[in-house]
């Protein structure tokens, strides 16, 4: 019944005794006032679910945990409590961003994808759906969505919980969450919003087709596990060989092709087996031996948990990455300069030994050092030299390594009672001088952190020949790093090849400011996918991978970025 006072409709009653007229009017004004005090059962709904959730830290929607307490009342409040889903495209839009989670590694149920379905089924099999259904199915939609934000923002794990030395930033590109929220979901498309406002970078896009074809693998039932026995070789005969073939075929390192002799090892499979070890970061020497048999018979399910640990690792950082910096991959031993997104240089790197640990952290470089001293960290000093010093004082001279005293003197090495000296007790510094032994080379990359490791150069340039390369004692030994110089120091006409020759040929130290300081990434990844499109394994040399794995299929975390701490 439409309430509504038409005056139209009242203006024949001219002719009525006014007494009556005025009666009439009265009540059509009653009526209409009444209609509009009427409360909506839905806002009255949605505003009493907001302030239960702003009290209760454990709100539950149809027995579902909402995790964006603070954000969700601040989201509704703004729009005076009224429902936001209101398009259904975007509905279904969401639906279906929920289930491909999975493609990123994740996990639908993350985002209520079962409860929602179940909730929207619920709300479009009934013509007139219960007001609190329909604020409850709001409210987890809204959840959902600021979920997969947040995951795809920051990740599902919290990295600063698993490494205490992780500095990178946890902070969103825009000022203003709910506004962000507000025209997402009021969008023409949803998903174009999200590819627009959480752009994926082409790294992790590869990944993701790594993870595809992974689990068509799966699906098809992996791959079989080449039996143990001795190293097999070019020429061997074995039922063995004809499993390796099988094996390789499946993961594209053999052509499908048919073998003459499936079980002869053969020039195309000792190739197919060159082309797995480079894949894994093993020596390509075309056998199998123990650690090549040892991923070939690795299962498919563990590559899939290796490529999501390292969707997640990308998710970390790349909505921060500024469009220049120098990059260590540690895992992936090698280093690359990128300008304006795009990969201008790389190298070979050598990285810390497993129980001298490169650390994981973000920093900015601001000078370079050309012929530079080394201060002999202590951990290296307690562990390495003085124990071969006290052993022969004669290695101090041939490593080119001066004893200064507490005021920064020099000391004559002779004059020094080595047997009585202790970690503890040892009052002196040791400086190697500038020189082609020097532990860091000719050229030091600096950027001032709390773990004095820094980029540099080394003599012990044979190892980059290694597959693989942890080698040092926490710092990052560069291939090539006077090409690095150059294009650091970006002056062709000041800084080339020739005049950085010239400086090194003095054998002084000389220490060059950056005109533009540069972020500095120090990361780990254990895959990777190249540009041919082949995917990349690498050892998890500091065992990195299970906790983050662990957690990424644990319970949802929410933590709020640093500048929206009311999230």
């Amino acid at each position: 019944m439409n309430l509504t006072l038409n005056f139209e409709e009242i203006a024949p009653m001219k002719h009525t005794p006014r007494l009556i007229q005025a009666g009439l009017v009265s009540l059509a004004l009653l009526l209409s006032l009444g209609s509009l005090a009427q409360p909506d059962p839905v806002l009255e709904l949605l505003s009493s679910r907001m302030e239960e959730l702003s009290l209760n830290q454990g709100f539950q929607v149809q027995g579902v945990d909402v995790a964006a307490v603070r954000l969700i009342p601040r989201f509704y409040e703004e729009r005076d409590f009224e429902l936001a889903w209101t398009r259904e495209e975007n509905v279904d839009a969401l639906i279906r961003l929920v289930a491909n989670t999975s493609e990123h590694g994740l996990s639908p149920e993350d985002y209520h994808f079962n409860a929602l379905r179940e909730m929207l089924e619920d709300v479009r099999s009934t013509h007139a759906p219960d007001p609190s259904l329909l604020v409850d199915l709001d409210i987890l939609l809204t959840d959902s969505l600021i979920r997969l934000a947040y995951h795809y923002n920051f990740g599902k794990v919290v990295p600063g919980e698993l490494d205490p030395n992780w500095n990178f930033g946890r902070r969103l590109r825009y000022e203003d969450p709910v506004q962000v929220l507000g025209a997402a979901i009021a969008s023409e498309s949803l998903e174009k919003f999200i590819d627009e406002v959480i752009p994926e970078p082409y790294f992790y896009r590869r990944l993701r087709e790594a993870l595809a074809q992974y689990r068509e693998i799966q699906r098809a039932g992996g791959w079989p596990s080449v039996p143990p026995g001795a190293t097999l070789r070019l020429g061997d005969r074995s039922e063995r060989v004809a499993v390796l073939r099988d094996r390789l075929r499946i993961t594209g390192d053999l052509e499908a092709s048919e073998a003459a002799e499936p079980s002869l090892f053969d020039e195309s499979v000792e190739n197919g087996v060159q082309a797995f070890q480079t894949r894994h970061a093993l020596e390509p020497d075309g056998l199998v031996g123990p650690n090549t048999l040892a991923a070939l018979n690795a299962p498919v399910e563990a590559r899939l948990d290796q490529i999501r640990v390292n969707m997640e690792r990308i998710r970390w950082v790349y909505q921060d990455l500024p469009s220049d910096f120098v990059l260590t991959d540690i895992a992936g031993f090698h280093v690359y300069l990128v300008r304006g997104g795009e990969i201008v240089w790389d190298a070979r790197a050598q990285v810390g030994q497993p129980f001298r640990k490169t650390p994981v952290f973000r920093d900015t470089m601001n000078h370079l050092v050309f012929n530079p001293t080394w201060t002999v960290p202590p951990t290296i000093l307690r562990k390495d030299i003085l124990p071969k010093v006290k052993q022969d004082p004669n290695y101090l001279r041939r490593r080119n390594i001066s004893v200064l005293d507490r005021n920064g003197k020099l000391v004559d090495i002779d004059s020094i009672d080595w047997a009585s000296l202790t970690p503890g007790r040892f009052p002196y510094t040791l400086r190697q001088e500038p020189g082609p032994d020097n532990a860091l080379g000719r050229v030091k990359f600096m950027f001032p952190n709390a773990f004095m490791v820094y980029l540099h150069d080394t003599p012990s340039k044979t190892l980059f020949g290694r597959t693989q390369r942890a080698f040092s004692s926490g710092c990052i030994r560069v291939e090539r790093p006077f090409e690095l110089a150059e294009l650091l120091l970006n002056d062709q006409k000041k800084w080339n090849q020739a005049t950085i020759q010239q400086v090194l040929e003095t054998q002084q130290t000389r220490t060059v400011m950056l005109e533009d300081p540069l972020p500095v990434l120090l990361l780990y990844w254990t895959a990777e996918m190249d540009d041919a499109g082949r995917i990349h394994f690498r050892e998890d040399i500091y065992g990195r991978d299970e906790r983050i794995l662990k957690a990424l299929d644990g319970e949802f975390v929410f933590k709020a970025p640093s500048n929206v701490p009311d999230w």
